[in-house]
């Protein structure tokens, strides 16, 4: 039996044993990935995703790619010209099960973009955590002057203590 999966905007054929170079995930050699986007597995088709299916698949590694070269030329007189290498970051998998359902009550983590994981979200601040509403509430406390009566109270409380 084989699944047809979606990961990093592209399409993968995969069946248990396979091993797969996927665009870069956030996850560490060893650990184990549950991918939810199955638009086939087995006979079953989805439209477009076959709810409750999964493919489980543990990360070998984190490898780059081949080099590829981009070369800029502007014509005629003005004889310039660069050369460009890029190297994709890809993780490497290995297929272990393929599960028709159940797949989002079981234990593995959600595989996830290594871009998407760190999206909107810099060490130690909190802002990104909070709702469109929350953010707007925080807003009018500061320029109605609440938020800066509250830090008051509260560095009056901790110089008693």
């Amino acid at each position: 039996m084989f699944a047809v999966l979606k990961t990093g905007g592209k399409q993968y054929r995969v069946q248990p044993g396979d091993v797969l170079r996927v665009e870069k995930l956030a996850a560490e050699a060893g650990e184990k990935v549950r991918f939810d986007e199955i638009l086939m597995i087995g006979s079953t088709i989805g439209a477009p995703l076959v709810s409750g299916a999964g493919v489980v698949a543990e990360v070998i590694d984190t490898i780059k790619a081949d080099k590829v070269i981009t070369f800029h030329k502007r014509r005629r007189k003005h004889s310039s010209q660069r050369t460009r290498g890029h190297r994709q970051q890809l993780t490497l998998l290995r297929v272990t099960e393929l599960l028709e359902t159940g797949a989002d009550s079981s234990d593995v983590k959600a595989a996830v973009g290594a871009r998407a994981a760190g999206r909107n979200r810099v060490a130690g601040d909190d802002r990104y955590a909070l709702n469109k509403t929350e953010q707007a509430e925080m807003a009018r406390r500061v320029t109605s002057g609440e938020a800066a009566e509250k830090s008051a109270e509260t560095a009056t409380t901790a110089e008693e203590n």
